[in-house]
């Protein structure tokens, strides 16, 4: 829902987080889980609502508001990368730097993880995920195109020309806009987690977009 409402907000000049903060004041709703980003992950969540689906499915019901939770989420994995594919046209000859790898902080977890749907030529960081997803893309050449990992997120910056975060990782929220804006060849940030504030970052010099702000 909140992904669907922070879209929603792109479109009319709206900020999510505005409207998160205005809804948590509503007891009934709190303030858990009203972060919009580029889709859940992991392990619960997508099971349990594919596993409701089916089985309403089973029956001859449809939950429809199940169906469009699954649906949005399908799609928003992949929202930055198609908005960035707007405004780059081509990635060929690009240095993408990929911070974050695991569906969220905390965990070498990589069931579901928006990551996965987005893999071209990158340079990868992860604090805790990367040996899971060497599994899974070993460095070289993959389908859609050739990864490297770093342990390093400078080096996974620099002289890159656009750069994509999907975790929220406590390493990457240290980060300043200032040296965002040294290291990276084209200092060009897709927030899938919406880390930063963009009012600091435009002020850095960095082109940043983040999801419904």
């Amino acid at each position: 829902y909140m992904n669907d409402i922070a879209n929603l907000c792109e479109k009319i000049g709206a900020n999510i987080e505005d409207v998160a903060k205005g809804m948590s004041y509503d007891a009934r709703i709190g303030a858990n889980f009203l972060k919009a980003g580029i889709g859940y992950g992991g392990s619960c969540f997508p099971k349990d609502t594919k596993a409701l689906k089916f089985q309403a499915q089973k029956v001859g019901y449809r939950l429809r508001t199940v169906e469009a939770a699954v649906d949005v989420n399908a799609d928003q994995k992949t929202a930055l990368f198609y908005k960035a594919s707007n405004r780059m046209i081509s990635f060929e000859h690009l240095k993408v730097a990929v911070l974050g790898l695991a569906f969220k902080p905390g965990t070498d977890d990589l069931r579901e993880a928006p990551s996965i749907d987005n893999i071209a030529d990158i340079v990868a960081y992860d604090p805790v995920a990367m040996n899971n997803f060497k599994k899974k893309f070993p460095e070289g050449v993959v389908e859609k195109g050739t990864i490297s990992y770093t342990n390093q997120i400078e080096e996974a910056l620099k002289d890159a020309n656009i750069c994509f975060i999907f975790t929220e990782w406590k390493e990457i929220k240290k980060v300043e806009p200032e040296a965002i804006k040294q290291l990276m060849r084209t200092p060009l940030v897709y927030d899938g987690r919406n880390i930063f504030d963009p009012e600091k970052m435009k002020a850095a010099g960095v082109e940043y977009y983040s999801i419904g702000r």
